[in-house]
C-alpha cells in the first residue's frame, strides 16, 4: 500500500485510535477498585468531619468503623426504609431530576464520641455555578448542630468557595434548628450577617448571596426530612421540643 496515500492515513488513524481507546479501557477497567475505594475512603473522611475529626485516608475506614455506631435511612415521609445508608449518592439523587421527591432515600450515621451521641446527615444542593453538599452533626437533642462540614465543586475564589472553610462552618456549632417554640425553622445563613442572639441564623458570606442562599435552600429542605424522622422516632409533638 502507497503510504502517501489518503486511504493509508485513513487506515492508520483508526488503528490507532482502536489501539489507544482499548488501553484506555483496561487502564480503567484495572483502577476502577481503587477509583471506588478512594471515593469510599473520601466519604468516610468527609463524613467523620462534620464530628470534627481529621483523619487520613490510610486510616478512614479504621476510624469511621470506630466512630459510626449505626447506618440508617428513611424517605420523604420520614419513616425508616430498607438500603445501605453508606451506598446512598444524594448528589447523585439531587442531580436526578428523574426522581420524585417519594422516591429519592435519606442516610444519616448514628455516630459516638467521647461518650456523646451524634447524628451526622448528608445534603445536597444549588450554588452559583454547581452543586454544594455537604454533612451536618446534630447532638443527641435532635436540634443542636454540633458540626458542619461543606463542599462545592466550582464556587467562585474568595466568595462562595469560602463555604468549605473554618471561616463558615465554625459558626453552624451550638445553631438550632427549632426556634424558642419548638419549631422547625432550619438554619439560615443570612445576608448581612445573623441577628444578634438569634441561634438559628450564621453569618452569609459577602459577595457570596447565591451560594449562602443555595446552602440555606439545601439546610432546610434536608434537614425537614430528618426532623420529621426524629419527631416520628421519638413519637413527640413540637410543643414538646421547645427550649
Amino acid at each position: 500500500m502507497n503510504k502517501e496515500s489518503n486511504l493509508y492515513t485513513f487506515l492508520f488513524a483508526i488503528i490507532m485510535v482502536l489501539i489507544v481507546g482499548t488501553a484506555l479501557a483496561l487502564t480503567s477497567e484495572v483502577l476502577q477498585p481503587m477509583k471506588k475505594q478512594n471515593a469510599a475512603d473520601k466519604k468516610m473522611i468527609d463524613i467523620l468531619s462534620a464530628i470534627g475529626l481529621n483523619v487520613s485516608r490510610s486510616e478512614a475506614k479504621s476510624q469511621f468503623e470506630k466512630y459510626i455506631k449505626e447506618q440508617t435511612v428513611i424517605n420523604s415521609s420520614g419513616q425508616m426504609v430498607d438500603g445501605s445508608a453508606f451506598d446512598i449518592d444524594v448528589l447523585f439523587q439531587h442531580r436526578d431530576k428523574t426522581l420524585s421527591p417519594e422516591e429519592k432515600k435519606y442516610p444519616f450515621f448514628t455516630a459516638i464520641k467521647d461518650n456523646q451521641t451524634y447524628y451526622i446527615v448528608p445534603m445536597a444542593g444549588n450554588g452559583l455555578w454547581g452543586p454544594v453538599w455537604g454533612f451536618v452533626a446534630l447532638e443527641d437533642d435532635y436540634q443542636t448542630i454540633y458540626g458542619a462540614a461543606f463542599d462545592h465543586k466550582a464556587e467562585t475564589p474568595g466568595l462562595g468557595a469560602e463555604i468549605n472553610t473554618d471561616f463558615f462552618e465554625l459558626p453552624f456549632k451550638g445553631k438550632k434548628i427549632r426556634n424558642n417554640d419548638g419549631q422547625f425553622v432550619s438554619v439560615e445563613v443570612k445576608k448581612g450577617g445573623a441577628d444578634e442572639g438569634n441561634m438559628s441564623q450564621v453569618d452569609g458570606i459577602t459577595g457570596g448571596t447565591i451560594t449562602s442562599d443555595g446552602v440555606s435552600e439545601m439546610l432546610f429542605n434536608t434537614l425537614k426530612i430528618y426532623d420529621d424522622y426524629f419527631l416520628n422516632l421519638n413519637n413527640i409533638t413540637d410543643s414538646t421540643l421547645v427550649i
